[in-house]
């Protein structure tokens, strides 16, 4: 089906290669209001201040966000291949902010659990499964990783503006004005850059791409016959681990840096951001000329060995500042990696026809990644007395396991189907 979208009166106006670049930028910008949800940290030492929720707790809204999240990319993915990016997006940006403002009225932990677990993990699923697949359409194979790398590094930017505004809005009005602030904010950002997301008309081919007969098969592939391969369960495995390991990390690492920064603990979340967002440029570049295996293959191992560097530097009152914001960073790049290598892949072996529901299916790993290891990390922190040594090791026996599970799986290639 044609996405009701495209408008090649429009088109005719605008170099393809312009009307490309203005997708990809405007997916960025929907991106950087989605991703609050990494300023959870922020949030969460204020909430456990002021509202008297059982510590054990205090991740759920953001584990059951994290899981709604990617669950509702598998729907959300449909109505961006049936409906078009702009009706997608638009959607997400009614629901975050309606889930915002709703718990911008009470400090109930139920309402948090629905109003920023559901309602705001649905709206960041919905915008952000519309802005990545029409800014791939409009480029060939050759920049693949950079696109992905470019639209998603918006949603791991997000907390360079959100940790310190964040701050300043919980100095000046408290939990519950930030989050009217935001609700209003991101209704007009994501509603409003929606409007420029666009598929290319059809029949449109990106330059540097070539249709041939043999290839066709791919891009057809269907949920059911991604379902059917061994490699999708490989992808999810290792997606689970990765996004995983680094979410245990970065819901809490403003509690961490509180430790050594005092009151400036912001500006590890917000370097950690910096981190994650170059990692997915970063790596889809890379990617783009090592392969997406070997990519993801030292992004894991090196996720590995940063948890277990971790685990000193983070148990020592006299680390410096300094110490704090360098793990933070890498381990922000490396978590960020994943958000562009994976996407990848999935255009890489199953095509862009079905790409929005594909990917949505993949990206399941995320979301129960996210609930499952954030809430195993606060409750090893709870009952290990604050200290974070049990998190790490976890998380990096795990990377180390995700690490090997990239030698079973074959790296998709980008030869020429005329060449083979």
């Amino acid at each position: 089906m044609a996405d009701v979208t495209a408008q090649p009166t429009d088109l005719a106006k605008d170099p393809a290669a312009n009307r490309g670049w203005i997708v990809t930028f405007a997916g960025t910008g929907i991106n950087l209001a989605l991703g609050i949800l990494y300023a959870w940290s922020v949030f969460k030492a204020a909430i456990a201040k002021d509202f008297g929720w059982d510590p054990a707790r205090l991740n759920d809204p953001y584990a059951l966000c994290c899981l709604v999240f990617a669950f509702a990319m598998i729907l959300a993915g449909r109505c961006q291949d049936k409906l078009g990016p702009r009706v997608t997006a638009f959607l997400g940006g009614l629901l975050v902010s309606g889930g915002l403002l709703w718990i911008s009225t009470t400090t109930s932990y139920t309402v948090w659990v629905l109003g920023f677990g559901v309602l705001v993990g649905a709206g960041i699923g919905f915008g952000y499964s519309a802005a990545t697949p029409p800014a791939l359409k409009w480029f060939g194979p050759a920049k693949t990783g950079l696109i992905a790398g470019l639209v998603v590094a918006g949603f791991g930017l997000a907390s360079v503006y959100i940790a310190p505004l964040s701050e300043y809005l919980l100095g000046h009005y408290g939990v519950l004005g930030a989050m009217r602030f935001y609700g209003v904010a991101f209704l007009l950002v994501v509603c409003g850059l929606s409007l420029l997301l666009v598929n290319p008309p059809a029949g449109y081919v990106p330059a540097g791409s070539t249709a041939k007969k043999k290839a066709v098969a791919v891009v057809l592939a269907t949920p059911g016959e991604m379902l059917r391969t061994r490699t999708f369960y490989l992808l999810w495995l290792m997606y689970f681990i990765g996004a995983g390991a680094g979410l245990m990390v970065i819901s809490s690492v403003s509690g961490m840096a509180k430790k050594s920064m005092g009151a400036a603990a912001f500006i590890a979340v917000a370097v950690l951001a910096v981190g994650n967002a170059a990692g997915r440029i970063v790596a889809g570049i890379l990617s783009d000329r090592i392969g997406r295996r070997w990519t993801l293959m030292i992004v894991l191992l090196f996720q590995a060995v940063l948890m277990f560097i971790a685990i000193p530097v983070t148990a020592s009152q006299a680390t410096p500042a300094l110490a704090i914001v360098l793990i933070a960073t890498l381990i922000g790049f490396n978590y960020g990696a994943n958000l562009s290598l994976f996407p990848s892949f999935t255009k890489d072996l199953w095509g862009l026809k079905n790409f929005g529901v594909n990917y949505g299916i993949v990206f399941t790993a995320w979301g129960v990644g996210g609930f499952a290891l954030s809430r195993v990390q606060q409750m090893l922190t709870a009952s290990g007395g604050g200290s974070y040594r049990s998190s790490f090791l976890t998380a990096g026996i795990l990377l180390l396991i995700g690490t090997a599970l990239t030698f079973l799986l074959q790296s998709p290639q980008h030869q020429d189907p005329s060449a083979k």
